[in-house]
């Protein structure tokens, strides 16, 4: 299998094969958790970690790992990953890891992980793997950001609520209410808002995909006809 170059890797990650938008995996905490960009945002970054983690180690092994053991294998690197950013949040965001509950946990089961372990980590050598890690946890990190503050504007008229329980104290100031007296829309703070705004963003991509298409298509010269042409031929021939 041929590498794939490092802009290949990261307009994947970022774009191109988006764990979130394109993929549609990892649908159980991006939709639980998006309420606000902070809970966005802690579960963003347990999972990049994640991400990058798993993606070395599954490298690392991945001559020495027979093919019976493979899955089995891999769940476990996983789950260890997983167990470490637990006790990290625990550790240094305990209020946030509170919140975000079971969902911690629940990255073990996570598709786009084990996904990237068993279709590129596997197959590559560390540092693709890493930045493959990297740019998937970042792709991914992005939609529940977006996704976040989409709902915890439309739904509270806020933006970075609560976001000292991530950054500590210096960030207790950080909260931008842009409406006087909003009427909260609990709508979107439900799930069903959450598939909402998720169908929203998709379809932004996919119409931002098909009109770049469209441009390069038009940008591309219409190709020349070279048919072969009928030559007539008086006389007579000897």
């Amino acid at each position: 299998m041929a590498t794939k170059t490092s802009s290949e890797i990261i307009k994947d990650g970022l774009w191109h094969n988006n764990a979130a938008l394109v993929q549609v995996l990892g649908l159980c905490p991006l939709l639980a958790v998006t309420s606000t960009v902070v809970n966005a945002i802690g579960l963003g970054l347990a999972t990049l970690l994640v991400l990058i983690g798993s993606n070395l180690s599954v490298s690392l092994i991945r001559n020495f790992v027979s093919e019976s053991v493979r899955l089995p294998a891999f769940v476990m690197i996983i789950a260890s990953f997983v167990t470490c950013a637990e006790l990290l949040m625990q550790a240094f965001t305990y209020e946030l890891y509170q919140i975000l509950g079971i969902f911690i946990p629940l990255i073990v089961t996570n598709c786009a992980i084990l996904g990237r372990a068993d279709a590129f980590a596997s197959k590559n050598p560390p540092l693709p793997a890493i930045l493959d890690g990297a740019m998937m946890g970042l792709g991914f990190l992005a939609v529940l950001v977006i996704l976040g503050g989409m709902r915890e504007l439309i739904g509270q008229g806020t933006l970075f609520a609560d976001m000292n329980l991530l950054l500590g104290p210096a960030a207790a100031d950080w909260l931008i209410r842009p409406f006087e007296h909003y009427p909260d829309m609990l709508f979107m703070v439900l799930p069903p808002g959450a598939f909402i705004g998720l169908g929203l963003l998709i379809a932004l991509k996919n119409g931002i995909d098909n009109h770049l298409a469209e441009r390069r298509k038009a940008a591309q010269p219409e190709p020349v006809s070279t048919g072969s042409k009928r030559v007539r031929v008086t006389g007579n021939i000897s």
